[in-house]
């Protein structure tokens, strides 16, 4: 129930529960008084330590004298630090200076020190006897090691004759090279001399004793058969070297692509379509000629038949040492000689005076010539000369074993292998 009253000009109805009801008729003149607290924020205390002092501006003034910097002083009050806000710097005790701390000076040999010895007193020239003779391998030879178990082991003459010439021949071929990868050309002008025969031997003998990585590339750009001198675990050739480049990262990835022997040899096989090997260009030999530097010290590169085809330019830039085969009738002889002859007239006449000439004594009409005579020709214009004899394991044309060729074969690919590294710098930059 409502009750109308009446104060001044206005008409309030009032309710028995309290509320106030307006009318329509009066809400255009309805007015509310609302008293707020007089603080309504307080600045706290770590606010007001940071608080700019306030500098009145004069908007008027600013247009008068242009553009101006205007200079505000910051006065910071005096903020209480707690310690439980500190962060305590970690301590780094210094070094020991030499010979002040860790330092057996004044002491006898075993003698136990007055305070705990840190662990650094435990240095090699503590432990390990300076002086004391360290004893000799085991000799090897029939006779030598003989008489070495005989004496118990007292009397060591050291190695056989044999024996250390074949360490020393290790030694040649295994001879550090550091620096970029070496690039070593094997070319002629004549095909069916055993070029590619060659190749393989030269790799697998390389690659039997050095400590690094050797590969063979195939750049014949007329189907190339160097991958059939090998056991094939792979049907990639230099083609996906070329199409995979830029995905290649790792040497895990470029394995998967190469063919390897028992030796270590690494074999990459060209094209086996001869309509796709003829795009194998100067490019694309660059481009697998940089892939296989990554990964490899030593590449050995099979050459196609002739001396004009795309490939050469770009592989006789890189080459680091050349080895020119020679058949040993009259005219692959002769051939090899005029290889020699347009490499000197094309800039390359060092690398004619540093090269190698492989002899090929398995070729026909070898047993008509005089060998001797060919070999006097060839020492005439290049650094060394080798003869490679005849081998049944390498008349088939097939797979090639390194472990069951014959002795004088294996020793001369290892002499070959030797005279090679010996003409390669031993430091190498980009």
């Amino acid at each position: 129930m409502a009750a109308r009253t009446k104060k001044s000009d206005t008409d309030v109805l009032e309710s028995d529960s309290g509320a106030i009801v307006v009318p329509e008729e009066s809400v255009e003149n309805l007015t509310f008084t609302v008293a707020l607290p007089v603080t309504v924020h307080e600045t706290p205390a770590d606010e007001a330590a940071v608080a700019i002092d306030d500098v009145p501006v004069s908007p008027d003034a600013l247009d008068a004298a242009g553009p101006s910097t205007t200079t505000i002083t910051v006065v910071a009050n005096d903020v209480a630090v707690h310690p439980e806000n500190l962060v305590e710097e970690p301590h780094i005790p210094a070094l020991p200076e030499p010979d002040q701390v860790y330092s057996r000076r004044g002491r006898q040999r075993g003698e136990v020190s007055a305070t705990p010895e840190p662990a650094a007193m435990l240095t090699a020239e503590r432990l390990i006897e300076q002086g004391r003779k360290k004893r000799k391998p085991a000799p090897e030879g029939f006779l030598q090691k003989l008489l070495y178990d005989a004496t118990l082991h007292l009397v060591n003459v050291g190695d056989s004759l044999r024996v250390r010439q074949r360490k020393a021949l290790d030694a040649r071929i295994g001879k550090p090279l550091e620096g970029e990868a070496r690039f070593i050309p094997v070319l002629t002008r004549k095909g069916g001399v055993g070029k590619t025969t060659i190749s393989t031997l030269l790799g697998m003998a390389m690659a039997d004793v050095r400590e690094d990585r050797v590969i063979a590339i195939d750049a014949n750009p007329d189907r190339g058969t160097l991958a059939e001198r090998v056991t094939k675990t792979t049907r990639a050739t230099v083609r996906d070297v070329v199409t995979r480049a830029s995905s290649i990262q790792a040497f895990s990835e470029f394995q998967t692509l190469i063919s390897r022997d028992d030796t270590r040899l690494d074999v990459l096989a060209s094209d086996a379509d001869p309509m796709v090997s003829e795009a194998f260009d100067e490019l694309d030999y660059t481009i697998v000629a940089d892939m296989a530097a990554r990964f490899y010290s030593v590449v050995i590169t099979d050459c196609g038949t002739g001396i004009v085809h795309s490939v050469m330019r770009a592989t006789l830039q890189r080459a680091d040492g050349i080895v020119v085969v020679s058949g040993g009738s009259v005219d692959e002889a002769r051939l090899a000689s005029e290889t020699l002859t347009w490499l000197e007239s094309n800039g390359c006449a060092d690398l004619v005076k540093n090269a190698v000439v492989a002899l090929n004594t398995s070729t026909q009409g070898t047993n008509l010539v005089k060998l001797e005579e060919i070999e006097a020709h060839f020492r005439s214009r290049v650094r060394e000369i080798v003869r490679v004899p005849y081998d049944p394991a390498l008349a088939t044309g097939s797979t090639i074993r390194y472990d069951e060729l014959r002795p004088l074969t294996r020793e001369a690919a290892r002499e070959l292998a030797a005279l090679v590294v010996d003409g390669l710098p031993e430091h190498r930059d980009a």
